[in-house]
């Protein structure tokens, strides 16, 4: 799920869509936890100093991290995900390997399982 802080940020602010944003605590030594689409074209990423980040991309928005909305989220996909296997084996909030050789639906190719749901 990449972008996942910031996707979450922009779904539940819409005035945040489209704009680059940056998950992290604004301060001397904060981090960026994880950069939009529209920070990551300037160059924002991940682990990378706030500092350097609004450095590079001056219109930045930092946006405090919001843990427990994340964690509901988290849950929300992975009941999503239990729809087509049991066989997962959560890293974090936002990763997870699927096992889905044999999946619910029966559906023979794992990408054709990705696609289905993203669209």
């Amino acid at each position: 799920m990449d972008q996942f802080f910031a996707a979450v940020e922009q779904r539940e602010d819409p005035e945040l869509r489209g704009k680059p944003i940056a998950v992290g605590h604004d301060a001397e030594r904060g981090v960026v936890s994880t950069a939009s689409y529209e920070a990551r074209r300037f160059g924002v990423h991940s682990a990378q100093s706030i500092q350097v980040a609004k450095r590079l991309c001056p219109q930045l928005i930092i946006v405090e991290p919001h843990f427990q909305k994340y964690k509901e989220v988290s849950a929300q996909l992975h009941e999503i995900i239990h729809d087509y296997t049991d066989l997962i084996e959560p890293i974090s909030l936002d990763e997870a390997f699927l096992d889905v050789t044999e999946n619910k639906k029966g559906i023979e190719l794992g990408v054709d399982i990705a696609v289905r749901r993203r669209g």
